[in-house]
């Protein structure tokens, strides 16, 4: 019993030491040296864009829209933030949750605060959609961008139930209830519900884009048949302002804001120290959250990056 106790008591030793190592770190400053009058924050998009709260842990929450729109909420609010840079690391995702959080950076601008876009490896399709309601977007030359467009995936399993002997029947209360069904197939009608659909959203893609970049319609019609384009030639084509990385964007948002001097950073949902020590450092793909049947009738801006992983 003794030698339980010993050991439960360096355990939690050990936790407190840890604990206060962590808080020491935290609150240890930086090097305050010529910081500008005003502080920039730094908000992460990444992933699959997906609606919701995503995954809770002990001590954080991480992915789902409603993190990314609370924490463009609170810059808003905050007087020492003068400017805020999205950093955009997405293939995109559902067009509702991408829609929200373009709503919510509108209404930051609307209070007079720059938002600048920073792409990462890729910012396609609704993570696109989130980069032209920004004041600024700066892309990498290798970053793959683009892929402005919309899809509603749809399977017909119908043989492969009847070959394995699976018969499906449902009781419904109207002729549409079971629209896009794996087991049986589409009706012509279904299909003109469904395309009606998807041509709204898109056209409504083609709206956020046009206003964003101030393009003429027709021309942002002509680059929006899904394809993906590099930093580079999303540069030539207007889709992008200028090519750097994150600094170069953090950079060129303090110039916007008016900030000199060193510029200070605040940013938003860094990785808990907890989760670092025990090695949970893997970015997590929200898609596979969702139940596959939800999945497969959710309607997605295009994934085309990545056709493996996230063009299922």
């Amino acid at each position: 019993m003794n030698g339980v106790l010993k050991k439960m008591s360096i355990v939690l030793l050990a936790i407190v030491v840890l604990g206060c190592l962590i808080f020491i770190a935290a609150k240890t400053p930086g090097l305050k040296q010529n910081y500008g009058l005003g502080k920039i924050a730094l908000i992460h998009v990444d992933g699959v864009i997906i609606g919701g709260r995503g995954q809770s842990g002990l001590l954080s929450e991480h992915g789902g829209t409603d993190n990314i729109i609370r924490q463009l909420h609170d810059a808003r609010d905050d007087e020492s933030v003068k400017a805020i840079v999205l950093r955009i690391n997405s293939p995109g995702g559902s067009v509702a949750a991408t829609q929200e959080v373009g709503e919510e950076i509108q209404k930051v601008r609307a209070t007079g605060k720059i938002v600048v876009a920073s792409m990462g490896d890729i910012a396609a399709s609704g993570g696109y959609w989130l980069a032209v309601m920004t004041d600024k977007i700066y892309a990498n030359s290798t970053t793959l961008t683009g892929s402005i467009g919309v899809y509603m995936p749809y399977a017909n399993w119908q043989e492969l139930f009847q070959k394995i002997g699976i018969h499906q029947e449902k009781i419904k209360s109207g002729i549409h209830k079971d629209i896009l069904s794996p087991d049986r197939p589409m009706t012509e009608e279904e299909r003109k519900i469904i395309q009606a659909i998807v041509d709204q959203m898109y056209d409504q893609f083609v709206d956020v884009v046009a206003d964003g970049r101030k393009m003429d319609r027709q021309t942002v019609r002509q680059l929006a048949d899904g394809r993906i384009y590099t930093g580079i030639q999303a540069k030539e084509l207007g889709l992008v302002d200028d090519l750097g990385n994150l600094y170069d964007a953090i950079d060129g948002a303090a110039k916007m804001a008016g900030i000199t001097g060193k510029v200070q950073l605040k940013e938003y949902d860094k990785m808990n120290p907890f989760s670092m020590f025990w090695g949970a450092n893997e970015k997590i793909d929200f898609s596979m959250l969702i139940p596959t049947q939800l999945r497969q009738t959710l309607p997605l801006t295009t994934p085309l990056a990545m056709p493996a992983r996230w063009g299922e």
